[in-house]
């Protein structure tokens, strides 16, 4: 088949233009780069109403429903949300201090650990009690984590080269924080195309990126497979960061042809350029068994019906399979709260393009399959015998949620087969979520540790559904390392990561079990309201844009308008 005909001269004269500017990115000083952010921030709040109000539209329903509440997250409060971390971190070099402080890099049980989370104390009241740390590497020493931290700031520049962003469809935010990763963490200057779903942002991206794009640092460029393709190849591109499918990485690495396999059996690839990815993959839930109360049932299916449905599912990082005990007698009990939760919720469209296809093979697969919402969709399998079926073996990339029993006497027990299961059947290491009780973290510590410490992810949240460590832009995100070119998973590198840790192995975020003042009776004291990101939060939209308001220009006074509106959620 003949490669459609493209207009490749706006694309050479980008990366030209680029070229030229690569040299003055990399000699720019830190405390101009300072500066160039502090004057981003505000372009973010200018754009932020129009921008959030684009996503809505083009998924469906207005800028002031219910659900607007994630492109108000997924957009302009991730990326106010991920130049705070940077300054954070950059400030702290440009005053002669270390990238992070001493006393938050430790070891324990022979590992380094890194706390990433909560940074400042803005952090620790508008997120209470949710925590990150960053997991590095067996053998990483406790002195090269904070040797090695921030290297482009600490006498290993990058050097000048021009990186193609490969933009994901999904999440608004992804390609805007990808191009503050090339740009800040690695040195590179950033052509971005954008992708055919969400291309509508790219007026909201150059106005953002106004001041980068003016001194010759940033392109975007509109276009689908075959300008990707393009720019992949060409002699003028040095490196590639793709946030998508497997699928994508294997076109570009070792191309469609009918000799694509050959190539890839013998690592002989078409493009050899060093080539970072975020893949996704099939993400699990898992819930472990407890002393649970009926408010807590209803919560956590809250939390699961959010990691499913937001964004209509339409994440790399939404929990595809619910992993849970067969014996227990909570089972039951949480899986009718989730239909209640699922059944309540207003009307949307799984707008992603192929979702109505992928959904309607869902249901075709499964004559057990209930729905929940008008058509095919928030489909819910009850129980997943089969290990070879198809919610277990591929990412359906929708509002599809496949249940899968697993045995277990007792938590220790069951965790052991979770562990496993996700770790052995499940495609794909982006990311996990782990629910379990404080009473029973407590009576079975080991067992927890060992689930945590065993579950390989490149993010696991505890108790946090894991596509929060998206959001804080000082966890690293990305796949848990040891995937090649050959056999791509979930992709190779991590992004965001503000402090600019090497060495990474996984982020574990761990969040309240309850919220207040629930908590206080359930272990898991805190301050937090039910979170402004649940799908089932009343106030979320208003709570996430004073939110993005407030991280843009921290000020005290915005603060009790901010807990007015997240204590009535």
């Amino acid at each position: 088949m003949t490669a459609p005909a493209i207009d490749t001269e706006p694309l050479d004269q980008a990366l030209a233009e680029l070229r030229e500017g690569a040299a003055s990115w990399t000699t720019t000083p830190i405390a101009e780069r300072i500066a160039l952010l502090e004057r981003l921030m505000p372009r973010i709040v200018d754009s932020a109403a129009d921008m959030a109000a684009a996503g809505a539209r083009a998924k469906g329903y207005g800028p002031d429903s219910p659900w607007a509440a994630e492109d108000w997250a997924g957009a302009p409060w991730a990326l106010a949300q991920n130049v705070s971390a940077y300054l954070h971190v950059l400030r702290r070099i440009a005053a002669g201090k270390d990238p992070v402080e001493a006393g938050a890099v430790h070891v324990r049980d022979g590992r380094t650990r890194v706390d990433v989370f909560p940074a400042t104390g803005w952090d620790t009241l508008l997120l209470n009690g949710f925590t990150a740390q960053v997991w590095m590497r067996s053998g990483i020493t406790a002195q090269r984590v904070r040797d090695r931290a921030a290297g482009e700031y600490r006498g290993r520049p990058g050097r000048p080269a021009v990186a193609l962003v490969l933009g994901a469809g999904n999440v608004a935010a992804i390609t805007a924080l990808d191009i503050l990763h090339k740009l800040y963490a690695e040195g590179q200057v950033v052509v971005a195309k954008m992708n055919p779903v969400n291309a509508y942002l790219r007026p909201h991206f150059e106005d953002v990126f106004a001041e980068f794009v003016a001194r010759g640092w940033v392109r975007f460029i509109d276009g689908g497979a075959a300008e990707g393709g393009y720019l992949a190849a060409h002699e003028g591109v040095d490196a590639i960061h793709v946030t998508g499918s497997d699928r994508t990485h294997d076109a570009i690495v070792w191309g469609t042809d009918e000799q694509a396999a050959e190539r890839r059996r013998d690592d002989k690839p078409l493009i050899g350029k060093p080539f970072t990815s975020e893949l996704g993959g099939v993400s699990p839930c898992i819930v472990t068994p407890g002393p649970w109360s009926a408010a807590d049932f209803r919560f956590q299916a809250e939390h699961i019906v959010t990691s499913k449905m937001n964004n209509s599912g339409h994440n790399c990082i939404a929990s595809q399979i619910l992993v849970v005990p067969r014996e227990w007698d909570g089972t039951e009990r949480l899986l009718e709260e989730i239909r209640k939760v699922l059944r309540a919720l207003p009307p949307r469209t799984d707008y992603y393009p192929g979702a109505a296809q992928r959904l309607g093979a869902v249901v075709e697969a499964h004559p057990q399959a209930e729905t929940h919402g008008e058509g095919d969709c928030r489909i819910l399998v009850p129980d997943i015998t089969d290990h070879d079926d198809m919610l277990i073996t591929g990412e359906v990339f929708g509002s599809a949620l496949g249940v899968v029993r697993l045995p277990g006497d007792t938590p220790a027990e069951f965790l052991r087969h979770a562990v496993d299961f996700a770790n052995d059947e499940l495609p794909g290491t982006l990311g996990a979520t782990l629910i379990v009780h404080p009473r029973t973290e407590k009576d079975h510590r080991t067992a927890v540790e060992e689930a945590v410490a065993g579950l390989r992810y490149g993010t696991l949240g505890v108790n946090c559904w894991s596509a929060i460590g998206f959001l804080l832009g000082y966890t690293p995100w990305g796949a848990y390392p040891g995937h090649t070119r050959q056999d791509i998973g979930s992709g190779i590198g991590f992004v965001h990561n503000a402090f600019m840790l090497e060495d990474i192995e996984k982020t574990v975020l761990r969040a309240p079990f309850a919220p207040t003042p629930r908590g206080l009776f359930t272990g898991s004291p805190s301050l937090s309201p039910r979170p402004p990101y649940f799908v089932t939060n009343r106030t979320a939209r208003t709570t996430i844009e004073r939110v993005t308001r407030f991280t843009a220009a921290p000020a005290i006074a915005k603060l009790p308008a901010i807990l007015a509106s997240a204590l009535r959620g």
